[in-house]
């Protein structure tokens, strides 16, 4: 397979956020946004960073969800230890304030052992928001060639009979060793990045090979998916969908979906492949059709209680800068409309505003609802995956510096 050349973005150091125009909070379709949109979604974000002023400086591990809305922290960053200085990076973007770079930075170094974690799919979501964007945003080669490394850890995940990247487990444990989940396709743009950065292509020919995998077994007719699909991992023959934390295999599990619909539009932006940016229609189509009126996600959009079941706001953002994201790869202004109710339903009505205990941003997640684990509580990628998507309408160039939007 040959392997796309691009001119990455130059980067300097140092970002300076700037007073948004009101003709910046448009994508490069021209679409205007609603003043009141506009003014929700600045007040959003500049509560995140108020929010975030007065609790990052006394954080000195990785928040991986709340209890009783505290922090509990991880000190090796669990699976969403990329989040947390992803999060300062958006609130730097937003202020232009250095106390949130210095922050995001020593948060980030607090990762680096975990380059060389093979224990784990999830190295994407490690080192994509922490170590690729502290190197687009400050030049300095140690990220990127941290970000390498770690992608060199995620590849020996590959399981070359069956074309796919193992989820969960040791590389010598048995247990999950034909276990695929929808999530690992957020991961694979680290493998694209390492490509990109140092011209070999077996990087990015792990994750196109992935991605066509899971295009082929988790998307139904109708465009939803399961959390799970199981091969054998000796011979790579399917075995079938499973789950473990949406409702059921034949169910739809919110969060999920919305890592299909902005991961596969990633797979769409680094190869120009148009069957990726087809399954990605394909997956917001369903979901889209599937929000209720508040546009705020139920966990599963087929559990028994859906629409009226608890709600899932991570789910929520990532799929509004999916769409975002889609909408541009498209031309498809209805996919950017939908991602600008969702972003100010959970700016109105997703926040911690009415809590002076609470410590994080966004309310009303939901971790894992079948073991009753992180039922509305508050979790690290949805602050981050908010702030991402108004910044995304707000600062559309500044994200572009911390996590490229371009196109092949």
């Amino acid at each position: 397979m040959s392997i796309p050349r691009r001119t990455v973005l130059a980067v300097a150091a140092g970002a300076t956020a700037t007073t948004v125009a009101p003709a910046q909070a448009a994508q490069a379709s021209g679409d205007p946004v609603p003043a009141p949109t506009v003014r929700a979604l600045r007040a959003a974000a500049d509560y995140a960073v108020e929010k975030l002023r007065a609790v990052a400086p006394g954080v000195t591990s990785f928040p991986v969800g709340t209890k009783a809305e505290k922090w509990v922290y991880s000190q090796n960053g669990d699976w969403v230890g990329g989040f947390w200085p992803g999060t300062l990076w958006m609130a730097y973007l937003h202020s232009g304030d250095q106390v949130f770079r210095t922050l995001a930075l020593d948060s980030a170094r607090r990762l680096a052992p975990r380059r060389y974690d093979t224990t784990t799919h999830d190295l994407g979501f490690l080192f994509s928001p922490s170590w690729v964007t502290a190197w687009r945003l400050t030049g300095d080669d140690y990220w990127r060639a941290g970000a390498i490394e770690a992608a060199g850890s995620l590849i020996q995940r590959y399981n070359p009979h069956g074309h796919f990247i193992r989820a969960w487990g040791a590389l010598n444990d048995p247990v999950n060793a034909g276990r695929v989940i929808m999530d690992t396709i957020m991961n694979l743009d680290l493998l694209a990045f390492a490509s990109r950065e140092t011209g070999d292509g077996r990087y990015l020919r792990v994750a196109v090979e992935h991605a066509r995998t899971a295009q082929r077994v988790f998307p139904r007719p109708d465009g939803s998916t399961p959390h799970v699909f199981d091969f054998d991992p000796d011979t790579g023959a399917p075995i079938g969908p499973n789950t473990v934390q949406g409702y059921s295999p034949d169910s739809c599990w919110s969060r999920g979906q919305a890592w299909g619909i902005y991961g596969f539009t990633t797979m769409y932006h680094r190869t120009g492949d148009q069957q990726f940016l087809s399954t990605a229609r394909r997956l917001a189509d369903f979901a889209v059709g599937a929000l209720s009126p508040d546009h705020v996600p139920v966990w599963d959009y087929r559990a028994p209680q859906a629409p009226y079941d608890v709600k899932d706001a991570s789910a929520g953002a990532v799929m509004a800068c999916g769409l975002l994201d889609l909408s541009a790869a498209t031309g498809r202004h209805d996919y950017r409309q939908v991602a600008l109710r969702i972003l100010t339903a959970l700016a109105q009505t997703c926040l911690t505003r009415n809590s002076t205990r609470a410590q994080a941003i966004v309310a009303r997640c939901t971790r894992n609802r079948p073991a009753e684990d992180g039922v509305e509580i508050s979790l690290p990628y949805a602050d981050y995956y908010l702030l991402e998507g108004i910044l995304r309408v707000l600062r559309p160039q500044d994200v572009d510096r911390a996590i490229d939007l371009s196109t092949v």
